[in-house]
Order: structure tokens, then sequence, then C-alpha cells
């Protein structure tokens, strides 16, 4: 196989944008797990969304790409339901409840379910060696999520149901991954980010009223508004838009070893910013979730 610049290129761009956002993601717990101390769970991804939609709306009206065919739409819509509305939401929740770091690890699994998906829905059936990564990284977060303890200081359950929101953020973020591959083989991938923030933000509006009546919104000071534009512009329309370019160059399986800079970013970042105790689970837990997806990847 040849190894010209120009096929080097996009391995490249490719690697360079999916280490890009899985670092802005693992820093965008800690700034989210701040600013949920005054918003709740599913007004902030509203509001995140919101922001991320007129970010790259702006974008794509500055550069005109080609945009979706309206067979397509569907296919956009369930990429905002999934990966935008229930993933996010499942994320907040679960960051709130459970910490940073547990936030960046457990989500960190996400490139073995991937896998799961990627086989009915685009035809690549897994090997051995990437049916071993999904046992190792299901069991690292089974460890993290069951293992672990609740704090003194916490409700009994807050952090297995907290690691349980995680859970299904990393299952659904996966199904996301793996359908915003086929939406970007069609379309750029500034498009497909820019479609499912928008989706998204739709089915996540009817929540916002329901929650709001029950969990109404703190004191919004300055550190908090610039957590929100951290969350709305940097980690959704920036890092959305790297991951999507990411698949779209390597495919599913490769970006998953550069996911695990996400918990390296989460976990150290949670344990000196926000003082969380890192227990030996999360290490334990860490090093099955890393093997895994070392093992995924060292086939691509």
């Amino acid at each position: 196989m040849s190894t010209s610049a120009g096929t080097r290129g996009p391995s490249i761009d490719g690697i360079l944008s999916g280490l890009g956002a899985a670092s802005i993601w693992g820093g965008m717990y800690v700034v989210s797990r701040m600013v949920l101390e005054v918003i709740p769970p599913v007004t902030l991804v509203f509001i995140r969304l919101v922001l991320g939609t007129i970010t790259l709306a702006i974008v794509i009206r500055l550069t005109a790409p080609r945009l979706p065919a309206r067979g397509d739409l569907k296919l956009m819509a369930s990429l905002g339901l999934v990966g935008m509305c229930i993933s996010l939401v499942a994320q907040f929740a679960g960051t709130h409840l459970a910490g940073a770091a547990n936030g960046a690890l457990i989500t960190s699994a996400t490139p073995a379910f991937m896998l799961v998906f990627a086989w009915p829905i685009l035809g690549t059936r897994p090997t051995i060696r990437q049916v071993g990564a999904l046992i190792l990284a299901t069991t690292g977060v089974l460890v993290v999520t069951l293992v672990g303890t609740d704090a003194p200081t916490e409700a009994p359950g807050s952090h297995l149901a907290g690691n349980t929101f995680l859970l299904v953020a990393a299952i659904t973020w996966a199904l996301y991954s793996v359908l915003g591959g086929r939406a970007s083989s069609r379309y750029d991938a500034l498009v497909t980010t820019a479609y499912a923030t928008g989706f998204g933000a739709l089915f996540t509006l009817p929540l916002v009223p329901w929650e709001l009546a029950s969990t109404p919104m703190g004191s919004l000071d300055w550190p908090v508004w610039t957590g929100i534009l951290y969350l709305g512009i940097v980690s959704t329309a920036g890092a959305f838009y790297l991951w999507n370019r990411s698949i779209a160059r390597l495919g599913a399986s490769l970006p998953g070893l550069l996911f695990f800079a996400q918990p390296v970013v989460g976990g150290l970042l949670g344990a000196t910013v926000l003082g969380e105790v890192l227990s030996i689970s999360f290490f334990i837990g860490g090093a099955l979730v890393a093997s895994a997806v070392v093992l995924s990847a060292r086939e691509t």
C-alpha cells in the first residue's frame, strides 16, 4: 500500500481531530460539574445545544456546504435524538451525581460499544480481538460503577444512579457515532453536526419547562456564563465537529484509541480543580478500559 503524503494526510487529520475532541470533552466534565450546581441537567443540555446550533449555523452560512436531502432528514433527526438529547441528558445527570472523573472514565468505554452497533448498521463484523476489547471495557465500567461506594456526604445510591446514567450515555453515544459515520460519508462533518445539534435542541425543549418547575435555576454569575459558553461553543460546536470529522477520516475503530484522552484529562482536572477523590476502583476500571480501547484499535 502506498504511503504517500496524500494517503497520510487524512489519517493525520483524523487522529488530531479525534484527540482534540476527546481532550475537550475531558475538560467538559469538570466545567459541567460546576455549572450543574446552578443549572439543572436537561436545561443545561438545551442551552448547550442551542448555542452549538447557532455557532454551526453561522459557519455553514459562511462556507455554504451541501445540505442534506429531504430523505436524509430522518437520519439527522435520529442523530439528534440519540446522541444529543438522550446521551447528553444522561451524561449531565450522571456527572452531577457521580462526579467528573467517573463521567469521563465510564463514557470512555464508548468505542468498545461502537463495535456492537457497527455490525448491524455498517456491516462491520467484529473480530475476536474486538470482542475481547468489548468484554474488557464492559468489565472496567462495571468495576467503576458497582465497586465504588458513595461518599459519606451524598445520598445513598447517588453514585450508582449516576454511574448508570453515564453507562446509558456511553451506549447511546456509541450508537450516535456509528450513525454519524453513515451521515458523514454523505455530507460534510460540519453539516452532520449542525443538523444533529439542531434536532437535539428540538427534542430537548419540551422537557425544559417540566424540569424548571421542580428545579429552578440558581444565580448566573460570570464563571457560570463562561462555563455555558465553553459547553455550547467549544465542547458542542467545536468538539462534535472534530469527532465527526475523525470518524469520517478514520472509521469507527481507530478513534477509540484517541478517546482515552478524555478520562485522563477529566480525571486529572476533577481531582485537581474539584478536589474529587479517585478511588482504587477508578484506577482498576481505567486500566481495563484503556486496555480495551488499545486492543480494539490495534487491527485498524
